[in-house]
């Protein structure tokens, strides 16, 4: 990591691709990221963490939230909180009202 902060300070948008620097950084970069991904992999976060993410990106309170799905503040609570299970119904409201990808939900 070192290595690459050093060469990101002498490789610019305009150095040429056959340039040794760019190269070098070019390998590095690509060996962090193959390491990153087989020993580091980042999960896909599940649906409750998602709609906690999106209440607040959109500054919902769980009443507001519940309005906004049409079902009460009570409910949005026991999914939160994992009593409930989500519907197939209220996964397909979650996905139009939130834009919640269908695979996070699906999942």
């Amino acid at each position: 990591m070192a290595r690459i902060e050093e060469l990101l300070t002498v490789v610019g948008n305009d150095t040429s691709p056959e340039d040794p620097t760019f190269v070098e950084l070019d390998e590095i970069s690509d060996l962090v990221a193959e390491y990153e991904e087989a020993h580091l992999p980042v999960a896909t976060p599940g649906l409750i963490d998602v709609i906690r993410l999106r209440m607040s990106e959109m500054g919902l309170s769980q009443k507001e939230l519940a309005e906004l799905l049409g079902t009460s503040a009570s409910r949005i609570s026991e999914y939160l909180k994992g009593k409930r299970d989500i519907t197939l119904d209220m996964a397909k409201t979650i996905h139009k009202k939130l834009n919640i990808d269908a695979d996070i939900i699906l999942q």
